[in-house]
């Protein structure tokens, strides 16, 4: 039988790492990192054969759960019609259709492979027609890693930035501005300084990368009206939020239209697709209607496509994003009740079927820099204690956890159960 020690050291002969994206390395939390050998609703299994309750759900486009039987069909089908051409095909275009006839600002939309390239491309389109060459985003939103998106706040005048990542030029970090969420103050000294120059701002409008961070929507609401007076686009990143929060992502729950949105994720069913979107007239600067150049051979791939469509269609058809808040609502309600007595408190931060448990501090946490000391430390020995247990959440304190539809009554509770324990463990250990 493999085992994970094993596996991970001929890994690191092979990959950098031993791992194809950094997280999975568990470098946050220690220890050897989980091989995945099958899945299947709402629970995984690893190379042992050991099975655990999954809040992964590999970073959340399965809304489903693992092997939806409608998805796996879709899947399998194309599979048998055949599973890529480098021609037009109907599947992309069903999928397109759907989403531009359910989410209102997406008049025309284009598919690609990733969230990352979908960012890169919304952000090129942005300089294209408004022909200015700065981006501004915020400390606290994660977007890919385009090499301009890669910065971080530095010192000296308001949004100066610098590279978060070796191998990113000091030209290219100098282009991105960076300030902090939740500060209008911040965010009117930019604009003050820079406004002229700026042709994007880019936002999660509920950032779920570091940590569960909802906005204010006064404060998103002031990103737009700068924005707007300035003559520069709203881009909604929405490659975690969007068809996760609901049918019309956050922006359709803030009532706030974005010029250029991104999705990702849950678009694909749990195929690699991604995809921009946004107003005829912009999306058609977009080769081959316009003169921005973007393109890919594996773009629209008619398996992602597929199971995409067959994933949204089901979950709208069941009205699975309200049943999803409910079954969340709960699952996050018992672990309050659950960690009410511990010596030292936890919160739990839900939006719709996303939720993040972190240890307490007083008042809202909506940026980085005020997530309580120690949590890092705190969350490994919480995430290995529900490990142990049966129980898998991402391995990051940094990362949210998302239920689907597959995670029933019986399967919460259990969960549930299981993190409160794992809590009461820690707290006695770090008490």
């Amino acid at each position: 039988m493999a085992d994970h020690a094993s596996l991970y050291a001929r890994s690191l002969l092979v990959a950098p790492g031993g791992v194809h994206s950094p997280v999975r390395a568990f470098h946050s939390v220690g220890g050897l990192p989980i091989f995945v050998e099958r899945a299947s609703g709402a629970t995984f299994t690893d190379v042992t054969g050991r099975t655990y309750i999954d809040f992964c759900q590999s970073f959340g486009p399965l809304v489903l759960g693992h092997r939806d039987p409608d998805v796996l069909a879709a899947a399998a089908q194309a599979l048998e019609d055949g599973w890529t051409y480098g021609c037009c095909e109907p599947y992309s275009l069903a999928l397109a259709e759907w989403i531009t006839a359910n989410v209102p600002w997406a008049e025309r939309v284009r598919f690609v492979s990733s969230g990352t390239e979908a960012v890169m491309s919304a952000l090129r389109v942005a300089r294209a027609v408004t022909g200015r060459s700065r981006v501004l985003k915020f400390d606290g939103c994660y977007h890919g890693h385009a090499d301009g998106m890669l910065v971080k706040a530095g010192s000296g005048l308001a949004g100066q930035a610098t590279a978060s990542s070796a191998g990113v030029s000091a030209a290219v970090a100098n282009e991105t501005l960076v300030v902090s969420l939740d500060n209008e103050a911040a965010l009117d000294l930019v604009f003050d300084r820079h406004g002229s120059e700026i042709a994007a701002a880019i936002v999660e409008p509920l950032p779920a990368n570091y940590g569960l961070l909802p906005q204010r929507d006064a404060w998103l609401r002031h990103l737009e009206a700068r924005c707007r007076q300035a003559g520069a686009l709203v881009i909604f990143d929405e490659v975690i939020s969007g068809f996760r929060i609901g049918k019309t992502g956050m922006a359709g729950l803030l009532g706030i239209k974005p010029d250029l949105v991104c999705y990702g994720k849950v678009i694909g069913g749990g195929f690699p697709v991604g995809a921009y979107a946004g107003r005829k007239l912009l999306m058609d600067w977009v080769a081959p209607a316009g003169t921005v150049y973007q393109a890919g051979t594996l773009s629209a791939n008619p398996v992602g496509m597929r199971a995409g469509l067959a994933t949204l269609t089901k979950v709208d058809a069941a009205d699975g994003w309200t049943s999803l808040g409910k079954s969340t609502e709960q699952f996050c309600a018992a672990l309050e009740k659950g960690f009410a007595a511990l010596e030292k408190p936890l919160e739990i931060v839900r939006q719709g079927s996303v939720f993040w448990i972190r240890r307490r501090t007083a008042g809202a946490v909506r940026r980085p820099d005020v997530i309580p000391a120690g949590n890092s430390e705190w969350f490994a020995r919480f995430f290995h204690a529900a490990v142990d247990r049966g129980v898998y959440l991402a391995p990051s304190s940094y990362e949210v956890g998302f239920v689907s539809m597959a995670h029933d009554a019986r399967t919460l509770e259990t969960a549930a159960a299981v993190l409160i324990e794992s809590a009461q463990v820690v707290d006695a250990v770090c008490a």
